[in-house]
């Protein structure tokens, strides 16, 4: 598997990208806004929330008990992350990343039965930031479900975020699955009393470490409004959620850390299989807590280090980056759902090989299918 993943990767990267970014650097930024409002008006008048086209089944393999490989119905999505776009004249490559990331998910041997994305489209929610995002994603052939970050919301709080692409809080059922987003990235008005500006105030939540704002959290209303959605979702059905901060408290100083996460880890225990996808964090991470598996999502701008404590145990801990290169580290991937509702999680990494981290790792505590360890820890 991990070969044909690496020969594939090297075959979209040489083969066939190269088309798709003459293109779009061919634009004049007259044409270019066009192309981002023609996006944002597809999106606004077609719900990019919502999905569009149908999907079609797709044989994965699944482990099975006995340890041998055995076709199951199942179907996998695609996720992309982190872009962090500023507007293109400022600093185009992260608009670049992205478009690879596109390009990526496009050239997969099979086409995803939708794509993730899981926030920070934006750097500073500026309108031409997230219109040149919304541009470069209405180039995926796969339906698009998208979740906001922090660097989307808190210029106009979300104004410009919500009119492209809907609700942050939204789900579905697919193939016997339910999929749940919510938002969690709410934080406490820390700005009002110190007589922020709306950029201060967004520069302030995209430092992350400045101790001046408040932990995120997922908040009473969207709490509510989760248990409202999963009141008539049987505990044998299998639920995988979408959040852009982890949903378990990682590390304060970094506001890797969502505070009422145990709160929700609580309307989340009487089902049988959760899995947990959040961005954020740039990294490969991965969790369990009781029922919960979460894991990270790689980021297409920059890879963070690992936090300096409370890592989580299962974490498999990807090589720190080479300084010099500066898609190292980055990357995006594919989750890959079985039947029985759990989740293979591929990490399609842009300069190294790809890495799998199963659904049977998280559910044996770590002890079963151990991903390569990392050689080159963290700084």
């Amino acid at each position: 598997m991990k070969g044909n993943l690496s020969e594939t990767l090297e075959t979209k990267y040489r083969r066939e990208r190269a088309s798709f970014f003459r293109d779009l650097a061919r634009l004049d930024r007259r044409s270019f806004l066009r192309v981002a409002t023609a996006s944002a008006l597809a999106a606004a008048s077609a719900g990019m929330g919502e999905f569009v086209g149908s999907f079609q089944p797709v044989e994965v393999q699944a482990q099975e008990a006995d340890g041998n490989r055995a076709a199951r119905p199942g179907f996998r999505f695609a996720y992309l992350s982190d872009s962090h776009l500023y507007v293109r004249q400022k600093n185009d490559r992260f608009a670049n990343a992205l478009m690879r990331a596109v390009d990526d998910i496009n050239h997969l041997p099979e086409q995803p039965d939708f794509v993730l994305y899981g926030g920070d489209l934006a750097q500073l929610g500026q309108a031409e930031e997230l219109e040149l995002g919304a541009a470069i994603l209405g180039q995926l052939k796969a339906p698009l479900r998208i979740i906001p970050g922090e660097h989307d919301w808190y210029y106009d709080m979300g104004e410009k975020w919500q009119a492209l692409f809907g609700s942050p809080n939204w789900s579905f059922d697919h193939k016997g699955v339910h999929f749940v987003a919510v938002f969690s990235v709410l934080e406490e008005d820390f700005w009002t009393p110190r007589g922020m500006s709306p950029m201060e105030r967004m520069k302030t939540v995209a430092g992350l470490d400045n101790r001046l704002q408040n932990p995120f959290t997922v908040g009473e209303a969207n709490r509510e409004w989760l248990r409202k959605d999963l009141e008539n979702v049987r505990n044998d059905t299998p639920v995988i959620v979408f959040s852009h901060s982890p949903l378990y408290k990682l590390y304060r100083n970094w506001n890797f850390w969502t505070d009422d996460a145990e709160e929700v880890q609580a309307i989340l225990r009487r089902f049988d299989h959760v899995t947990v996808l959040h961005g954020h964090t740039h990294q490969l991470l991965t969790n369990r807590i009781g029922n919960i598996a979460f894991h990270g999502m790689l980021s297409t701008a920059w890879p963070w280090p690992y936090v300096p404590e409370g890592l989580p145990k299962l974490c498999v801990e990807m090589n720190r980056a080479e300084p010099f290169n500066v898609h190292d580290g980055c990357g995006d991937g594919e989750v890959v759902v079985t039947a029985d509702g759990l989740c293979d999680k591929v990490y399609h990494f842009w300069n190294r090989d790809p890495m799998v981290v199963s659904a049977r790792y998280v559910a044996s505590d770590g002890t079963e299918d151990q991903p390569p360890m990392a050689n080159a820890g963290s700084y």
